[in-house]
């Protein structure tokens, strides 16, 4: 058993220290802050300006939790509060489904579906010229992709509520929307908190999918219509056929390994928080 701990604790330094190892040839070559603030990639020419990437990672990110969280949540709280025995049993399998279902699915629906209606309404409809190919299709298809995986946590940290909770409220006059919205929600807010910094995690290295719709142009995307470049794309559609070039190889894990960095520290500032609200609550 504590060899077992061991390994499991030394994991992320293994996969840390590899990727740093590999990544020692481009960071001798140039600065760790010109990499990751300069905007020109052109590999051929020796320039690894990684910022497209990691502001193309933040954009479909963040818009993908803004449109899941608020659906997460607000079904959670109908499935768990409001909604028959039998609508959760049901919903149950369905989400399930929806978690397992291969992410090139959801890149494929993305194409057929998003894309052209980007493309086709929405975008000229808000005055917009766009291919559809955009961070704004990249984020909805995440988005998708991610909303079980968030509302499972979800359903599972209401489901643990005491009930005692609920009674205590109700038989002091509160009614059932100020009870779920003022005693409810606060004592979930610690695991509600979680839900959403696992989904993030989870979405800022989902790669196929989003790759897929997302356009994949290396350049600083200027808006929601802009075609981007996230760092799991990068990865993924340059890695196989450029290992015979060294530079180019290591530029390939330095992004590996600042994706790792970013979701490792992610994960640790929100278990802080978590921590702290918890002693709060």
């Amino acid at each position: 058993m504590i060899i077992g701990l061991v390994i499991v604790i030394l994991l992320p330094f293994i996969l840390g220290i590899g990727l740093y190892i590999k990544s020692i040839l481009l960071l001798e070559d140039q600065s760790l802050f010109q990499l990751l603030f300069s905007g020109d990639w052109r590999p051929l020419s020796g320039k690894f300006g990684f910022l497209p990437f990691i502001i193309s990672s933040v954009w479909v990110t963040t818009i993908a939790l803004m449109i899941a969280g608020p659906i997460c949540l607000l079904t959670a709280v109908h499935l768990t509060q409001y909604a028959k025995p039998w609508v959760l049993k049901l919903m149950q399998p369905v989400i399930d489904i929806l978690a397992g279902i291969p992410s090139v699915i959801f890149g494929v629906w993305g194409i057929l579906v998003i894309v052209p209606f980007i493309s086709d309404y929405l975008a000229p409809f808000l005055g917009k010229q766009t291919s559809g190919y955009s961070i704004i299709a990249g984020a909805i298809v995440l988005a998708v992709m991610v909303i079980p995986f968030i509302l499972n946590i979800l359903i599972e940290v209401f489901k643990t509520l005491p009930d005692e909770l609920k009674e205590a409220s109700l038989s002091l006059g509160a009614t059932k929307w100020q009870t779920i919205k003022l005693v409810l929600l606060r004592k979930a807010f610690p695991g509600v908190i979680s839900a959403f910094g696992l989904g993030v995690s989870r979405a800022f290295g989902e790669t196929i999918a989003v790759l897929m719709v997302v356009g994949n142009v290396a350049s600083i995307p200027k808006g929601l219509f802009q075609p981007g470049y996230p760092l799991p794309a990068l990865i993924a559609n340059n890695y196989g056929e450029m290992l015979s070039i060294p530079l180019y190889d290591s530029a390939l894990m330095l992004a590996a390994l600042v994706l790792f960095v970013v979701v490792m520290l992610f994960n640790m500032g929100s278990r802080f928080a978590i921590s702290r609200l918890e002693e709060k609550v």
